[in-house]
């Protein structure tokens, strides 16, 4: 049986390394499946995941000109959705939904209000980091 690039296969392990697991394929050829394509939660032991003599299914990924076969047990899954834990906070920006019969002064003038409140904001963060706002030297 030929190997066929982006076909899913069962295949047997024959060895267990720490950077990956060699696979017999079908048609008696070894391919190996390299620790980052074993699984989407981190591996600190492949050894604890796999076992020689282990019959897994894996996706094709490549053939090199060399004859060696580029595996993915990963792959042949579907790939889990992110949990809000996973992704953290997304930033919103807190502006109000647009106002669409505001002139352009107005739109203006709230621009020039936000920026005002958010330098001032942003000069008392400074101010605090910096162990407050004046200086006992001088005085």
């Amino acid at each position: 049986m030929a190997v066929e690039v982006g076909s899913i296969v069962e295949g047997k392990i024959t060895g267990v390394k720490k950077f990956g697991a060699f696979v017999l394929l079908p048609g008696g050829e070894t391919g190996m499946v390299h620790i980052s394509e074993v699984s989407n939660e981190y591996i600190q032991e492949l050894s604890d995941v796999l076992n020689e003599g282990q019959i897994v299914k894996v996706k094709i990924l490549s053939v090199s000109p060399d004859g060696k076969i580029a595996l993915s047990i990963k792959r042949t899954e579907p790939r889990p959705r992110p949990t809000r834990a996973d992704t953290g906070r997304v930033w919103q920006p807190r502006t109000p939904a647009p106002q669409t019969n505001l002139s352009f002064e107005d739109m203006m003038s709230q621009f020039k209000s936000r920026s005002e409140e958010k330098i001032s904001d942003l000069r008392r963060v400074t101010e605090a980091r910096r162990g407050g706002g004046y200086s006992r030297r001088g005085h």
